[in-house]
């Protein structure tokens, strides 16, 4: 079970789930969803600067990663609509997976061959289509990697996505800069593209989930055959379409609150405010460590590099914790681990400049984070009906970031205001409701019980 602590394994057994196939698979795939965030913004950014391109018109750039936020819209289209064609020959998973990253292969190609002086309104639409592409690929990765294991195996799976991820992060941000560095742009986002074909290679070479959605599936769900019974008078292509809307929009929403109910409205809280505090304080990590006087190349090697792997170990960790003592057990304690890392970011900023004290930081910050992240995951796999892996996953995942994406779009005004100290407290006691929430979750015996009857 996801959620609960029906047993534990030994720690031999936990550790050899990470030698199934499965988790290469994840491990790819994961990389192939982090390549192309870093290109559609910082790294863009730097070559959009370097470029003579305005700071000003740079910053409006950032607003395209409300693409990655709004995915739960054509979530539904993505969980029930089969690809003419490449469905019958892949199935329904890995058709849209290859047409999404041959979609993020040809956009980083052309934008490798644009001039982003001379061609910035073509550059907006290709960064946009990309970007468009980028989030179909993570709706989908999420959907065949709940689909493809079993409860048991969500959290290992999950710690080795957020390392697949991280180093494509890496690889797409310091990897692509030293490319640019030694050659140019377009020979750094030219590679680029070609890394995306080691996630189209693996879509080609692993098999199907054996659970996606098919058309028997849809017209099996009660909401629509209700419809059905009702409608004989209506024209076929409308009966049709309707049919497919109470399939694919309105039966995941029905299906998460009829679960749980007013529980439901608790979830969807608790979901939102997970990460609020590390996702509100995280575009002010960068300015912290500049003001207090450090210098680039330390805060690339520290931050950049060391903290990556700082972030891999972590999600490693989480990830066996998990397979160990369950998930549900851990969440409280994860949301304290961040908490007390954003509280090390108010004692560095009232230290000043000490390296030893940013190690520290750093260190704690990424440890909490990599946990943090394989456990949510892991929960939030627990918690999507198999029926609607797609639609749902998108949902909780856009819930978690937005609220912590919007209070971090005012923390410049707030740093401003209180200073980075008292800022720090602030966002660390927003940790405060997921904590009380994660306990609540934890100990409440009917939520208990509602949880595992799904987990069954």
């Amino acid at each position: 079970m996801p959620f609960g602590l029906t047993h534990e394994r030994s720690w031999r057994t936990t550790l050899t789930l990470y030698r199934r196939p499965e988790m290469l698979t994840m491990l790819f795939l994961g990389f192939s969803s982090g390549l192309p965030f870093l290109l559609l913004f910082s790294t863009l950014f730097a070559r959009l600067r370097m470029s003579g391109v305005e700071v000003a018109t740079i910053g409006y750039f950032s607003w395209i990663g409300v693409i990655y936020s709004i995915k739960f819209l054509w979530a539904p289209v993505v969980d029930r609509l089969r690809l003419p064609l490449l469905s019958r020959l892949l199935g329904h998973r890995r058709s849209w997976l290859v047409v999404a990253q041959l979609g993020i292969l040809a956009g980083l190609a052309a934008l490798a061959l644009l001039n982003p002086t001379a061609h910035l309104g073509i550059l907006v639409v290709i960064t946009l289509a990309v970007a468009f592409a980028a989030a179909t690929q993570d709706i989908t990765i999420d959907a065949y990697r709940i689909e493809s294991a079993g409860d048991d195996l969500q959290a290992a799976m999950a710690s080795i996505y957020v390392i697949g991820y991280r180093g494509g992060l890496l690889v797409a941000g310091a990897g692509a800069l030293a490319l640019a560095g030694a050659f140019s742009w377009q020979v750094a986002y030219l590679c680029m593209a070609a890394l995306m074909l080691i996630g189209l290679i693996t879509v080609l070479v692993r098999p199907e989930p054996a659970r996606s959605p098919t058309r028997a599936a849809i017209l099996q769900e009660p909401r629509v055959r209700a419809f059905i019974r009702t409608s004989h008078d209506m024209p076929r292509p409308m009966r049709r379409l309707i049919v497919w809307l109470i399939g694919a929009v309105v039966c995941p929403f029905t299906d998460f609150f009829g679960r749980y109910g007013l529980r439901a409205l608790a979830l969807l809280a608790f979901i939102g405010v997970f990460r609020i505090s590390d996702l509100s304080m995280a575009a002010m990590a960068n300015p912290l460590y500049i003001d207090l006087g450090f210098s680039t190349e330390q805060i690339g090697v520290v931050s950049g590099i060391f903290g990556v792997f700082m972030t891999l170990l972590g999600g490693l960790i989480g990830g066996a914790l998990a397979g160990r003592y369950g998930v549900r057990p851990l969440l409280w304690i994860a949301a304290i681990a961040i908490a007390l890392a954003n509280l090390l970011f108010s004692a560095l900023a009232l230290s000043g400049h000490s390296l030893i004290m940013m190690v520290v930081t750093i260190t704690a910050d990424n440890l909490a984070g990599g946990i943090a992240s394989a456990l949510f995951i892991a929960f939030l796999s627990g918690l999507t009906s198999r029926a609607y892996t797609a639609t749902q996953y998108a949902l909780f995942s856009s819930i978690m970031t937005l609220p912590g994406k919007l209070i971090g779009g005012f923390s410049g005004k707030i740093v401003s205001s209180i200073g980075y100290p008292q800022f720090f407290v602030v966002v660390a006691l927003l940790s405060i409701p997921a904590i009380l929430l994660a306990l609540w979750i934890w100990r409440d015996p009917k939520f208990h019980h509602n949880i595992e009857d799904q987990a069954e």
